[in-house]
């Protein structure tokens, strides 16, 4: 392999660790890649769910770092309010959601969120402490 050859894979990952919007891209290429093989082979899953698992073995496996994904994953989380601006705008547009209806899926939304969050709390708690106990013994 000559001299060239071997700078071109380390000029893409420079490019990559410094490129936020570089970054963007590989991860939207993975979400991409993710709904072509959910439409491909007719998956009852997201595309972006499995693009996420894709970069996720990719990351635990060390073919790609998490330097290589950071600067625009921080940015596309930064900027996640913009994300749900369609979101307000469908409720805007249906003012059945401003009346008793609102107000159930609101309690649904806020209930069911708590619910997740305390399931969560409660899980993460019970394995700290099986995980303290185990350790000692």
């Amino acid at each position: 392999m000559s001299i060239r050859a071997r700078k071109i894979p380390v000029l893409i990952r420079f490019a990559l660790h410094h490129s936020r919007v570089l970054q963007i891209a590989v991860i939207i290429g993975f979400w991409a890649l993710g709904e072509g093989l959910v439409r491909r082979f007719d998956l009852p899953v997201p595309g972006g769910i499995i693009g996420m698992v894709l970069v996720l073995a990719l990351l635990a496996s060390g073919v790609i770092s998490p330097l290589s994904m950071r600067r625009g994953a921080y940015w596309l989380l930064a900027e996640m309010l913009l994300f749900f601006v369609p979101a307000v705008m469908a409720v805007l547009d249906h003012h059945e959601f401003v009346g008793l209806l609102g107000l159930k899926l609101l309690a649904v939304i806020v209930i069911g969120t708590g619910l997740v969050m305390g399931g969560t709390a409660l899980t993460v708690d019970l394995c700290y402490r099986w995980q303290v106990r185990h350790a000692l013994h």
